[in-house]
């Protein structure tokens, strides 16, 4: 495996940080569909522009590999941010403030995956039948994605109540706590941001393996998947009016993760390839998506 020098992860963080600026100039004042299309292709952009300097560096497959393990994240992506939406509805988030809660959020998925994905590698190393059973943690998530959805309920998520009853909370949006009459209260901006992390963490146990399925190199991993996490507000305010219409993409998502299943609990046996893998992943995603998007969304089962 090549060793990727301390000034490529530096490099790589400072990339990040000039794309989030880049992104954080674009959004300030409004999210406007345009802006949020430009964002968004800022960030396929520079994934792409990464992918590039990837094989120039470490060669093939790697570069395959880091664009499979983004498209992964990406599309699994699309099925956390229909969570978020719903959440910033229950707790009737404005828009104005969905912003910096997705911005904090972001931010703690970015450090959450950093440690799944280090740890997920190591137990990979030391332990070759971990990989069973990620094989079949995937499995398991391709059949949960195929269950029927049912119908979602409103108003606030049950937790809250046992929140509430430790910590006061209050209606105010304007921060994430505040002092009344002499109290620390909860504000919905922080309930909201609990939601979200504890969201993300569910969908990691998901992406993870799907991304360890497709490599196994720590930088690889690491950087397709943060990327993608990267570009989740953009991505978010460009598809927030769209999500609803996506009503047959959790079967392209099932089918992504049973791929990745059946690419570690057979690899012993079967090995596929990096060009064929990313074939097969935006194959799956890309039949679903027309197919959601032809078809009215009264027929949908979803």
């Amino acid at each position: 495996m090549n060793e990727i020098p301390l000034y490529d992860w530096i490099g790589f963080h400072v990339f990040l940080l000039l794309l989030f600026v880049g992104e954080f100039l674009m959004l300030r004042r409004k999210q406007t569909p345009a802006r949020a299309v430009w964002a968004t292709c800022m960030w396929i952009g520079a994934a792409l522009a990464f992918a590039g300097y990837v094989w120039y560096t470490l060669g093939s497959p790697y570069d395959i590999e880091f664009i499979s393990g983004y498209a992964i994240e990406e599309s699994l992506s699309v099925d956390n941010l229909f969570v978020f939406l719903l959440l910033f509805r229950e707790f009737n988030i404005e828009g104005p403030h969905q912003r910096r809660v997705l911005f904090w959020g972001i931010l703690g998925a970015v450090v959450m995956r950093a440690g799944f994905i280090g740890l997920g590698i190591e137990l990979l190393e030391h332990f070759a039948w971990v990989t069973y059973i990620f094989g079949a943690f995937l499995l398991f998530a391709a059949v949960r994605l195929l269950m029927p959805h049912g119908e979602k309920k409103s108003g606030k998520p049950a937790w809250t109540k046992w929140i509430e009853r430790i910590f006061p909370v209050s209606n105010n949006q304007s921060h994430f706590f505040l002092r009344e009459r002499g109290k620390l209260h909860l504000t919905m901006l922080s309930l909201a941001l609990i939601a979200i992390a504890f969201t993300d963490f569910v969908f990691a146990l998901d992406s993870i393996p799907a991304v360890l399925s497709i490599t196994r190199h720590p930088f690889i991993a690491y950087s397709s998947n943060v990327m993608a996490v990267m570009g989740l507000r953009s991505l978010y305010f460009l598809l927030a009016h769209l999500l609803e219409k996506l009503a047959y993409l959790h079967y392209g998502l099932a089918a992504v993760l049973g791929f990745a299943a059946f690419k570690m609990l057979a690899a012993s046996w079967i090995e596929v390839s990096a060009p064929l893998s990313l074939a097969i992943i935006l194959g799956m995603l890309g039949i679903t998506v027309v197919i959601s998007l032809l078809l009215p969304k009264k027929h949908a089962t979803a």
